[in-house]
């Protein structure tokens, strides 16, 4: 997750943007490859376009932000291993419950952009 003004699209195609529904109810609108229709970032309703929620297979190197927290744990194969030393959340995650003191000042930070 990072503020769109820090993401840069660097193919001369622009991402197609493809409304679908979320866990929420407020909608995101992924965006994804014009040519192979893989999932570069969403954007969900309640952080409009301000942040990204960028996969992290899509970055020059992914080994720069590793994962935090395991969501959505419910629907993973039982093949697939968890570390143990991260929060494991059947779902969502409450940010409070998970984020750093510095990432939630961060969000508090650009919120202020959101329309009311």
């Amino acid at each position: 997750m990072i503020e769109t003004k820090f993401v840069e699209v660097i193919s001369s195609e622009q991402p197609l943007v493809v409304p679908s529904p979320s866990e929420s109810g407020g909608g995101q609108k992924m965006h994804r490859c014009p040519t192979c229709q893989f999932g570069i970032w969403s954007n969900y309703g309640d952080d409009g376009d301000i942040v990204r929620w960028v996969r992290v297979g899509t970055l020059d190197d992914p080994s720069k932000a590793p994962p935090n927290v395991h969501i959505f744990t419910s629907t993973k194969q039982p093949w697939v291993k968890l570390d143990d030393n991260l929060p494991i959340k059947e779902e969502s995650y409450r940010r409070e419950e998970v984020w750093s003191k510095a990432s939630l000042e961060r969000r508090e930070e650009y919120v202020k952009d959101l329309p009311s």
